[in-house]
């Protein structure tokens, strides 16, 4: 994949299941409110070591609020390397709406 691609929260859903490792780039304040179970908060500071430490391969998928700023995000990783990059259509609110159970609160997982 030489560019990331938008899916919807349902597409997500399947691809956790199979495995894909989720990142949630909003601000650290909304991340421990609720985020995607199981996704890591990646902001400039966790990066560096993200990308060092990751599977390249691997399906990633991006989330932000809205899935706006992931669209940006997941280019820039698929700059980085990633050969499988997704952002979430619709972020972290439409994923929360669809999928309440699948979502935690407070500190990275």
């Amino acid at each position: 994949m030489s560019e990331f691609k938008r899916i919807s929260p349902q597409q997500a859903q399947e691809l956790r299941s199979k495995g894909a490792v989720v990142v949630d780039i909003r601000d650290p304040q909304s991340f421990a409110n609720g985020h995607i179970s199981g996704s890591r908060h990646l902001d400039n500071h966790s990066l560096h070591d993200f990308i060092t430490q990751a599977d390249l391969d691997a399906p990633l998928i991006v989330s932000c609020y809205h899935g706006n700023s992931s669209q940006g995000a997941a280019a820039y990783l698929v700059g980085q390397g990633f050969s499988e990059v997704y952002s979430l259509d619709g972020g972290f609110e439409l994923w929360h709406a669809t999928y309440p159970s699948e979502t935690a609160q407070s500190s990275e997982e």
